[in-house]
């Protein structure tokens, strides 16, 4: 047996496998990135910044994160693929060292109104086991505490076919119980028809009775009424009998047969709670919305209370409390309540019931409870609701993708935020985080800067390197990083004041304010201490109020800036005033829409589980329109040209000349206030940035005729540079005579206020109290509040 003598004094030489520590991105150009080639830190914490609309987010979730998602995709079986959103590769040229990307994006929760914080984060099924196992007394499974699944019964025979041989089991009455309550169907409400809301019972049904939108006799539904036999088409709907009535209204589903052809006909009720009242209120298109808040009254289930939940389910306990009272809980004392639970035989099941819980505090969102509505979270509550599931993860080496994570949050809540960040980093991951907030870029290992302009001017990667690196960069982020609004010298004066009194919706707590009106205030205090159930809870819906909010703009491929803002309208008029045809010419999505690709512009072809093809419409060179209807023309441009302008350019063309059209070039100055300037008119609104759908909203809102202006976190995707010109539209806005209320996180939008409200003093039930009201400079000299303390620090005072 012989031993070493010698020891190896040599550095062993280092692993090939660790050499990869790099995501290497090449020739990217994606959206309107310009062959963009970047080298990314593995395992640190990069921060993409520049102004909305430069390219952020074509390279963080369009290039990066959809290329991963797409190749871990392609793990699975075609099978599996089948039920998998197809994506497509990215415009890019390489791409090397990508990790499995965990996107945690802005996008609201489904709008779905049976989708609610519990059910999205598991705990609700942790709960239902924990019921089934403890409650007393036993009612069932854990499905007889679940307000989506009906109780049913069935009796009869059973056949069972097995070897061949077919045996028949006679069952009595068997119970598979769910939770669901029978009479509001697992909704908490239920709805109540306003029936002179649905017809004019003066006319007949060919008169146009009816005045439920879409409900037209020149198309099917004529043909099926008058096809049914159920009724006299020419008769008054105050002549029908019971009988008719209840055939109108109520009919169960029933086949008919119409000119041959075999249809179904159903009363108008059943029909529309399928059709409109399935579907969460804020999806429906504005003038749905409109007909369903005036026919529709919606009321608390007196069967359930507004729990969703049958009696068998109410009636089951643990420490005195059912599954709906845990869920109605903060979540913070659900927490508490759920550690004071100590039974061995559910150990594991417990464990894991208080991470969530627990994360929920850790993360800033204890205020809380299980059963509010996923659809009524804000973008940042959203946000923050899906890092729960990653908190905790043993997994590594995984890229965290966070789009904007400081939206809707307080100073407060940022530092909060940032550790946690930090702690995905610190378990060995690679963070990528698309920011403004400069608190936000201040712990970035790595800043991407991208611009240098937005649009078609940007795309370009600016600087990379290390935030002290950005600061001497001299880029836009650069230079603004470091902007700190200061406090105004003179404060408008109040014109009068809007009333609230007695204020309880949520944690309110009879809140009694005055908002002044004739200056531009801004309403402060942390997430969850009440400020949105203040303001849109008392004073939405009042007259002479427009409300701009978070809800997210809806559109398809097809929609573009022009026909969200209605700007395509006067602009259809003018091309065919000037050259005397029909302004249906005009649409793409009409009769002037090529027949090739039906107005698109492009031909997809569907490869079922492969990434869909998209290809330029041969036909129309991707113009969308007819050959016959680009030779028309309006102040020398035809339809394609001007859609293909920017807002800028299109602002100049409509302004004088035989293209001089004031209702276009209206709505344009609106877009170019609000800093749009730089959009293409025909550019579909699913490539525009969150904070780019933010700004449209607003600027098609204001057209509306009010008086007073609340605004929702107007700073959500904006960059430093960008917030300057909004506050100065803000400042145009008052003004000019209206009244702006802002609800704001950030303390530039604070500073430049001329009356501010905070609430507090802390989330949930320990908030919902008016803990200030003055001038900003008031509070920063108490420095009573936490908005005050975080405001003083901005400002340097």
């Amino acid at each position: 047996m012989s031993m070493a003598t010698g020891t190896d004094t040599e550095a062993p030489a280092q692993q090939i496998a660790d050499t990869h520590d790099m995501i290497r991105v090449q020739g990217a150009r994606e959206n309107n990135l310009k062959d963009v080639s970047i080298e990314i830190p593995k395992r640190r914490l990069t921060v993409f910044t520049g102004v909305s609309g430069s390219g952020k987010s074509s390279l963080v979730f369009g290039t990066i994160a959809a290329e991963s998602q797409r190749m871990i995709n392609e793990t699975y079986s075609a099978f599996v693929q089948g039920f998998m959103p197809t994506l497509q590769r990215p415009d890019v040229d390489l791409l090397e060292g990508l990790t499995t990307a965990i996107i945690v994006d802005q996008e609201r929760m489904g709008a779905n109104p049976r989708s609610t914080v519990g059910t999205a984060t598991d705990a609700n099924a942790m709960l239902r086991i924990l019921f089934s196992r403890l409650g007393q007394p036993h009612v069932g499974s854990p499905t007889a505490f679940s307000f989506n699944v009906p109780t049913r019964k069935a009796s009869g025979v059973m056949t069972t076919e097995k070897g061949g041989r077919v045996e028949r089991n006679v069952v009595r009455d068997v119970v598979y119980q769910g939770g669901m309550c029978p009479r509001c169907e697992g909704m908490g409400a239920v709805t109540d028809f306003d029936l002179t809301a649905l017809y004019d019972d003066t006319k007949s049904l060919s008169e146009g009775a009816l005045t439920i939108p879409g409900y037209s006799m020149d198309g099917w539904y004529g043909r099926i009424f008058s096809g049914s036999g159920f009724f006299d088409m020419n008769k008054p709907i105050s002549k029908f009998t019971k009988k008719q009535l209840d055939d109108l209204l109520y009919k169960e589903p029933t086949k008919i047969k119409v000119e041959g052809i075999n249809l179904t006909y159903e009363g108008l009720i059943p029909k529309i709670q399928k059709s409109m009242l399935s579907k969460d209120v804020d999806a429906l298109q504005p003038h749905v919305r409109a007909f369903v808040e005036r026919a529709i009254t919606f009321t608390t289930c007196p069967a359930c209370g507004g729990t969703r939940l049958s009696q068998e389910a109410l009636s089951s306990k643990i420490k005195g409390k059912n599954i709906a009272e845990a869920c109605a809980m903060q979540i913070s004392d659900l927490a508490d309540w759920a550690r004071g639970l100590d039974e061995p035989s559910v150990a594991p099941l417990l464990a894991g019931l208080q991470h969530i819980l627990d994360s929920f505090a850790g993360i800033g969102l204890g205020y809380l409870s299980l059963d509010r509505p996923a659809g009524t979270l804000s973008g940042g509550e959203a946000q923050r609701t899906k890092m729960i599931r990653h908190l905790g993860s043993s997994l590594t080496d995984v890229t965290y993708v966070f789009d904007e994570p400081s939206i809707g949050l307080h100073p407060h809540d940022i530092e909060r935020m940032n550790r946690l960040l930090l702690q995905l980093r610190d378990k060995g991951n690679t963070v990528l985080v698309v920011e403004h907030k400069p608190e936000m870029i201040a712990i970035a290992d790595h800043v991407v800067d991208l611009g240098p302009g937005a649009g078609t001017g940007g795309g370009s990667v600016c600087f990379e390197g290390t935030v002290e690196g950005l600061r001497g960069s001299g880029t836009i982020t650069g230079r603004h990083i470091d902007d700190r609004a200061s406090l105004k010298d003179l404060v408008r004066s109040s014109s009068g004041t809007l009333e609230i009194r007695g204020a309880s919706m949520h944690n309110l707590k009879d809140v009694d304010v005055d908002i002044p009106l004739g200056v531009l205030c801004a309403v402060t205090g942390v997430a969850g201490s009440g400020k949105s159930s203040l303001i849109h809870g008392s004073i939405d819906g009042r007259e002479g109020v427009v409300v701009v909010d978070q809800s997210a703009i809806r559109g398809s491929r097809r929609s573009n800036p022009a026909t969200y803002t209605g700007l395509l309208d006067p602009i259809r008029k003018a091309f065919a005033k000037v050259n005397g045809v029909k302004p249906a010419l005009f649409s793409s999505n009409s009769e002037g829409a090529c027949p090739a690709c039906n107005g698109a512009g492009v031909i997809y072809t569907d490869l079922g589980v492969m990434a869909t093809v998209e290809s330029v419409c041969e036909e129309c060179d991707g113009k969308r329109f007819l050959a016959s209807v680009l030779e028309y023309r309006l102040g020398g441009r035809n339809i394609a040209e001007v859609l293909g302008m920017s807002v800028a350019e299109a602002l100049d063309f409509f302004d004088d000349g035989e293209a001089k059209t004031p209702a276009a070039h209206k709505i344009l100055g609106r877009l170019a206030d609000v800093g749009l300037g730089y959009l293409t008119l025909g550019q579909p609104l699913t490539t525009l940035s969150g904070g780019e759908r933010q700004r449209l909203k607003l600027a098609t809102q204001m057209a509306e005729k009010g008086d007073v202006y609340v605004l929702d976190e107007p700073t959500t995707g904006l960059h430093l540079a960008d917030v300057e010109q909004l506050l100065g539209l803000l400042d145009r806005l008052v003004d000019s005579g209206k009244s702006v209320i802002v609800i704001e996180h950030h303390q530039a939008v604070m500073a430049h206020a001329d009356w501010i409200i905070d609430l507090g003093p802390g989330a949930g039930h320990d908030g919902g109290r008016l803990v200030f009201e003055g001038t900003p400079a008031d509070l920063v000299a108490g420095r009573s509040t936490l908005t005050g303390q975080h405001l003083a620090a901005y400002v340097g005072a």
